[in-house]
């Protein structure tokens, strides 16, 4: 009895074309290796035709394909498996949590921003608040006059309750002063405390950046010949992101959606840290839970992709009922992946809710601050 080797392999990897060292790293082949056991490169020397190369590239797109309906069908339907089964090694079966996730995550956002049209809202913006009240004047004159004496009554209430002519003094009295000698003014206020300091710095600012044509800290800098601090650079970009917020409030919302993919990724493996501290008593490691969250999120987003979709073409509302559907399917989730019991499990779903809320919140505090720095 020979021991005689079969030419199972197609094209290029047919038992003819194999060598007996790897063409990318060297490593020793046997004529057995379809691949190399060091970098994984086919065991071919035959030159790549166009029809081999088609050939492979249309295998890659299917093989895809079918890792994600897989996993697409997993997620939906058996809540907590594909975790399981992922951790478990059956990993070539699905696609990798992590890119699976990024994925929705820019879709879902790329549809938000370019479907919602968010530079319209640029026409509300304003310099300064007395615009604010000019708009107002104007806006007055277009509607009925019975109507207009109403609002401008009402406008005359919210000054006087606000103390609005006062501050509106106050506010053109140090403006003046700012304006009269800025370099001397600034190294007034540059002796306080650090509290009074910043407030005082946010002010000045605001107006060199209402009265004067500065773009960037370098302007500033080159044009009154201020300190080259971290502090006062921090300061003036924040006032600089703001008074560019409130001139396009609608081109700021569109940055910040922009860079919320990647946000998750830092805010979800905080937020396993919890769920890891929870459950420390599982075998599961801290990756293991990660990937958990990775794929719950995912589905969170697949639900988010289909309630806009059906909101935009029908025209309803239908984000409650998806957000239900989601909330029921994290608590079986949950069941099926730590195998614990119904009151159990109640008690820990409810507490990681209450701690993904309070991280959301921080979490959009710190992005909203941060995109207004650098806006």
């Amino acid at each position: 009895m020979t021991n005689k080797l079969s030419d199972s392999g197609k094209g290029r990897y047919k038992l003819n074309y194999r060598g007996t060292k790897c063409l990318n790293c060297g490593h020793p082949l046997d004529m057995s290796d379809k691949y190399c056991p060091n970098c994984s490169q086919a065991n071919s020397t035959k030159k790549i035709t166009l029809k081999d190369y088609l050939d492979e590239f249309f295998g890659t797109i299917i093989s895809y394909d079918s890792r994600l309906l897989r996993t697409l069908s997993t997620l939906l339907i058996k809540p907590g498996k594909i975790t399981k089964s992922y951790i478990d090694g059956k990993r070539i079966s699905y696609t990798n949590p992590f890119r699976f996730l990024l994925s929705l995550a820019i879709i879902f956002f790329l549809i938000i921003n370019l479907s919602g049209n968010f530079s319209k809202y640029d026409r509300y913006g304003t310099n300064d608040i007395s615009e604010i009240e000019d708009f107002a004047s104007e806006w007055t004159m277009d509607i009925d006059t019975t109507d207009a004496i109403e609002l401008s009554q009402q406008l005359d209430s919210i000054k006087t309750a606000i103390n609005y002519d006062g501050y509106k003094k106050q506010k053109h009295e140090r403006d003046s002063l700012i304006l009269l000698d800025p370099i001397a003014y600034f190294e007034k206020i540059d002796q306080g405390s650090l509290g009074e300091r910043n407030n005082q710095k946010q002010a000045f600012f605001s107006t060199i950046l209402n009265r004067d044509t500065i773009y960037d800290f370098q302007d500033l800098l080159n044009k009154y010949k201020l300190p080259e601090t971290f502090e006062n650079k921090l300061i003036f970009n924040g006032m600089n992101g703001f008074h560019k917020f409130k001139k396009s409030p609608g081109s700021f919302l569109s940055a910040l959606i922009s860079k919320l993919p990647f946000v998750v990724f830092f805010f979800l493996p905080a937020f396993t840290v919890f769920i890891w501290l929870i459950y420390v008593r599982k075998k599961y490691s801290y990756t293991d839970h990660l990937i958990f969250s990775f794929h719950n999120t995912a589905l969170l987003f697949i639900l988010l992709i289909l309630s806009y979709l059906i909101d935009s073409i029908f025209k309803v509302n239908s984000n409650w009922i998806f957000i239900l559907i989601f909330a029921i399917y994290l608590f079986i989730a949950m069941r099926n992946f730590y195998s614990q019991g119904i009151f159990k499990t109640i008690v820990k779903y409810l507490f990681l809710n209450t701690i993904f809320f309070i991280l959301a919140i921080i979490t959009t505090v710190l992005l909203f601050t941060g995109n207004i720095i650098t806006f």
